[in-house]
């Protein structure tokens, strides 16, 4: 086969003797009576091309463009139209369609545009195949997103692996730092050296000492043998400090020396023991807050805080949540055996549009549940579990005016940045966010004089 088709249509015999004309071409072709049709068939596949009738009952061709690009602004249509149309036509051009072809449809003509488009279609291909080797390049394996927050971490990453400078990554609880952490050490010197991490929130403040410096037989009620701490161990290689804003500030000290001296001395013991690590700490706290507060230690602040990661939130790379979830469907299907090979369209929709508070961590989570509990072969919307599809109903959030009113268009404009924010300024993506067409979003973005920050401050 050359390609998919999906010909849309309210005339049953255009449709027919199209059908005829491209399948005789070797086209894959599948019809359509009408915009809602046409949309329904989009969600259970892909096609490569779309040839639609601008003028029918109810919704209209226009209608379905506007549809289509806000879900993949990269589709290819083609619009057919009456003589007196044409300017119609040219306009859904402008909006994004390849081109057009008046009625009555010479056959070689439409031959000719489909071979056109398939040409177009063939080099977006290719320059998104050579893009996507570009991305492996500078990608790193172990952390998944192409958004540019992330390539901003990726390039942090790669410029420092190769020193032995401290490393403090900010980040909500399952955005991934110790992944990150551990991608700085695979691509250092210290690779073939241990990788030790310790979660300083999951440890007793009585026992984070010994957990870190080790200790001698004796040195305490328990200790019946010395122990190794996680400092000496990984000597050589890195160790990981995983919530660093919850040690308290005497263990602070003892680190900060540690880090300072180069040297440690397992607790009860008299001895010094030299130290070779490099110290990569995370946190989802704001520590500067923390020491004004008194509650860590500015001194140690500065010693962790050489080189700075900002691990971005997984709302704000909305981008890749597609790409997330691909692989954790990859994942989850070698891994049960369970024939689901993607996600359906309205499903996808519902995980851009939900919020993520456990972020990739809780995105893997309902991944997981989704392949466990898929009817199909992919994954649907009735297959999500119901945090996610009830958060998208704006029903479901209660929401009392008060009593001194509201000003209306601020909170419009406010509502309108965080979905161009969450969707990387992209209408075609923020605009099913907020329930609106893209020609409406656009109107607003017109009315309020919205525009991505970087054009406001040139």
């Amino acid at each position: 086969m050359k390609g998919s088709i999906l010909i849309v249509d309210d005339e049953k015999g255009q449709r027919e003797i199209l059908t005829m004309i491209l399948r005789a071409e070797g086209y894959d072709t599948a019809d359509a009576s009408g915009v809602q049709a046409a949309l329904k068939l989009l969600d259970k596949r892909a096609f490569d091309l779309i040839l639609t009738d601008l003028k029918m009952q109810g919704m209209s061709g226009l209608d379905l463009l506007e549809q289509v690009m806000a879900d993949d602004p990269g589709q290819c249509v083609i619009m057919m139209t009456a003589h007196g149309s044409v300017d119609s036509a040219v306009g859904a051009m402008k909006r994004g369609a390849f081109d057009y072809l008046e009625k009555p449809l010479e056959r070689e003509n439409l031959l000719l545009t489909i071979k056109r488009a398939f040409e177009r279609i063939s080099l977006v291909r290719e320059n998104k195949v050579l893009q996507k080797k570009v991305a492996e390049i500078e990608r790193i394996p172990s952390i998944i997103g192409d958004h540019p927050k992330m390539k901003e971490v990726y390039r942090i990453i790669t410029k420092i692996a190769a020193t032995s400078s401290t490393v403090l990554i900010y980040g909500e609880s399952g955005t991934g730092k110790e992944l990150v952490a551990r991608a700085v050490h695979d691509r250092s010197p210290r690779t073939a050296q241990p990788f030790m991490a310790i979660n300083c929130a999951a440890i007793p403040e009585t026992l984070i000492e010994s957990e870190l410096f080790g200790h001698e037989r004796g040195s305490f009620t328990g200790a019946n043998a010395r122990e190794i701490g996680i400092l000496e161990a990984a000597n050589g290689g890195t160790v990981f400090l995983d919530e660093i804003g919850e040690m308290n500030t005497a263990m602070q000290a003892k680190l900060l020396r540690a880090i300072q001296e180069k040297e440690i001395r397992r607790v009860g013991g008299k001895v010094n023991l030299a130290l070779d690590v490099r110290i990569i700490s995370a946190t989802n706290r704001d520590l500067e807050q923390e020491i004004r507060k008194g509650t860590f230690r500015e001194d140690l602040f500065y010693r962790l805080n050489v080189i700075r990661i900002n691990l971005p939130p997984l709302r704000e790379r909305g981008s890749d949540i597609a790409t997330l979830a691909d692989y954790f469907i990859a994942k989850y299907r070698e891994a049960t055996g369970i024939a689901v090979e993607g996600i359906a369209k309205p499903a996808l929709r519902l995980l851009m549009n939900y919020t993520w508070p456990g972020n990739v961590r809780q995105l893997e989570s309902v991944i997981e549940r989704s392949v466990l509990m898929a009817e199909g072969n992919i994954i649907q919307p009735d297959d999500l579990p119901a945090e996610i599809t009830a958060a998208t109903h704006c029903g479901m959030v209660p929401f009392e005016l008060p009593p001194e009113g509201i000003k209306f268009e601020e909170m419009e404009k406010a509502l309108i940045m965080k979905a161009m924010e969450r969707a990387d300024w992209v209408i075609g993506k923020a605009a099913p966010i907020l329930g609106l067409s893209y020609k409406t979003l656009q109107y607003r973005l017109d009315k309020y004089g919205i525009e991505k920050p970087e054009r406001r401050g040139r």
